[in-house]
């Protein structure tokens, strides 16, 4: 298990070093060919000094000759970003304020929404797929693929954006007009985030979130359980006289999740995008929202650095999605 575990982690830092450089690659190139990112500090409406322009470049390091070259990739410049990454340093943004602090006052928030998503994946998705596959071609299967296909299909921002009307606006008007403002229910189905209760207003964009994920884990999960079922170590756990539970629940659910495990490490890159979205419309305070907001407003140090932070957590989290390979299978580790 040791060794499985050193080889994942070199494996992931390759491919974390590699992730990084083609994001430094990319903001490189989109610098030499647009020009300075600085120029966004002063505002449409004023035209910098060159000294003024200097002093503004030195303080978001985009002084570097090697930005004037179209396609040099700035090795040198990449270092250094990687050692100022490495001591914590992501930059300021165009207000002075350190990304780090900016970021560590919306991350509770952005957990709350990945708890909420998380929860709905594992009891919908899962839940559903079993469902589907105990109740093969009979009406609740038909209806599960049917809602599956149609969720699945359905862009993010238009499940937001339904949620927070039909739920938020309509049926939360009608509760908040019967049930009063302070309901429980009526501060659930409110159509914005609250601070004052940041557990409850988290609720329906975190159910929003899932959705599309939550669909394609039930397909998945509904194609594994019919695989496995038909499999023949459950044919014999049926013949040694095991309850059906049992056999369920250790036979058949843990060798299907194998395949729905790494479907969640893929959705979780886009709820990782999908958030910035949620939050966005949903004017929750979190990561998300940092960079719906920052784009708008063209805050390119604010991107970059928490679009880094992103691609850094993801690839953590798909290491965590590789060890939890050997926990469910052991034969994983040895191959």
């Amino acid at each position: 298990m040791g060794r499985y575990i050193i080889r994942r982690l070199l494996q992931a830092v390759l491919t974390l070093f590699l992730a990084l450089f083609l994001l430094h690659y990319l903001t490189t190139l989109s610098i030499q060919i647009n020009g300075n990112p600085a120029y966004a500090f002063f505002g449409a409406q004023i035209t910098p000094t060159p000294a003024q322009l200097q002093t503004v470049s030195e303080l978001y390091h985009t002084d570097h000759p090697c930005l004037t070259q179209p396609g040099n990739p700035c090795f040198g410049n990449f270092f250094d970003t990687m050692k100022r990454y490495a001591e914590g340093d992501f930059g300021k943004d165009l207000r002075f304020r350190p990304v780090t602090e900016l970021v560590a006052e919306r991350v509770p928030n952005t957990l709350r929404i990945f708890a909420v998503s998380t929860t709905v994946w594992a009891l919908a998705g899962i839940g559903l797929g079993m469902v589907a596959a105990m109740r093969r071609e009979k009406f609740m299967d038909y209806f599960i693929r049917l809602g599956t296909i149609v969720f699945g299909a359905v862009p993010i921002f238009l499940v937001v954006l339904g949620l927070k009307y039909v739920a938020g606006v309509w049926f939360g008007g009608w509760l908040r007009e019967n049930l009063g403002e302070e309901n429980a229910l009526s501060i659930i189905f409110l159509p914005s985030f609250d601070d004052q209760h940041p557990w409850l207003t988290i609720l329906v964009p975190g159910v929003a979130l899932s959705v599309i994920g939550a669909a394609g884990i039930a397909r998945l999960m509904r194609t594994s359980m019919l695989e496995n079922l038909r499999a023949d170590f459950v044919r014999t756990a049926k013949a040694k006289g095991l309850k059906p539970g049992r056999v369920m629940l250790a036979h058949t659910l843990r060798n299907s999740l194998i395949p729905v495990i790494t479907l969640i490490g893929l959705s979780f890159g886009g709820a990782l995008g999908g958030a910035v979205i949620t939050e966005g419309l949903w004017n929750v305070r979190g990561v998300g929202q940092l960079v719906f907001n920052a784009v708008r407003q063209n805050d390119t140090p604010i991107v970059i650095a928490v679009v880094t932070m992103l691609v850094i957590t993801f690839l953590l989290f798909s290491l965590l999605v590789d060890l939890l390979y050997a926990v469910l299978d052991p034969r994983i580790r040895y191959e």
